[in-house]
């Protein structure tokens, strides 16, 4: 028996009311903070599974990146995301309406690993920081965890790096700005995307195909750095 495969039309794609409903309103929010400039959209399947790997510069990153993919392929994104956010009222009640994924950080949790693997089986986009944490020092990434192997490496999954720049000038690890100018720039470069290859079960395959990941984020995070106007890349 084959799963349920993620519903798509041509005019909602894959998302349902409550994307429909979201993501104009933080699109508008998102274009009231930043200068938008994407690139390499086209990346992203109109339908079937991917996994989008993206570095972790702010805590606005995940918001701006579902945002940029729903308006412009009309894809719902799901993210782990920490279970204990899920207890807040309100925000619990968003994540869930938006079908995100609870896991618990700091310990193995087998379960919402299983559910990753299983929503993108079915043809889901998924979307995982392969450096964890919100990175302190944005320019330099940071260790990458095998978490992102975990699920391309079984499902087979393509995955696409994604390179942000422009999201920490309002909410950096350290806390939010407001520094000039009013709306900086905030580019997300897409690149081609990686076919999984090796073995989950074998660890010298699951550290190749992190290097291969390594690689790439690094280079969209270049171009990302490039298509922002930061000074050190004109």
């Amino acid at each position: 028996m084959t799963q349920p495969t993620e519903a798509a039309d041509a005019t909602h794609g894959d998302l349902n009311a409550w994307w429909r409903f979201g993501v104009p309103v933080v699109v508008a929010i998102e274009r009231a903070l930043f200068r938008v400039r994407v690139t390499g959209i086209h990346h992203v399947p109109l339908t079937g599974p991917a996994i989008l790997a993206f570095d972790h510069i702010s805590v606005l990153d995940g918001p701006c990146l579902a945002a940029e993919v729903a308006w412009r392929r009309r894809r719902m994104v799901r993210f782990l995301v920490a279970a204990e956010v899920f207890d807040v009222p309100v925000t619990g009640w968003i994540l869930r309406s938006y079908r995100q994924i609870p896991i618990r950080r700091g310990r193995n949790d087998a379960g919402a690993l299983e559910e990753a693997i299983a929503t993108v089986g079915r043809g889901a986009v998924a979307a995982i920081a392969p450096e964890g944490a919100v990175n302190p020092n944005p320019g330099e990434l940071q260790r990458i965890r095998s978490g992102i192997a975990r699920v391309a490496l079984p499902t087979g999954a393509p995955v696409i790096p994604v390179g942000i720049w422009g999201t920490h000038h309002r909410w950096s690890k350290s806390g939010r700005h407001r520094e000039p100018p009013l709306r900086p720039r905030l580019a997300l470069a897409f690149g081609e995307p990686i076919e999984p290859k090796g073995d989950v079960s074998r660890q010298e395959d699951v550290d190749a195909f992190l290097e291969v990941i390594r690689t790439a984020l690094d280079r969209q995070l270049a171009e990302a750095r490039i298509l922002a106007g930061d000074p050190r890349f004109d």
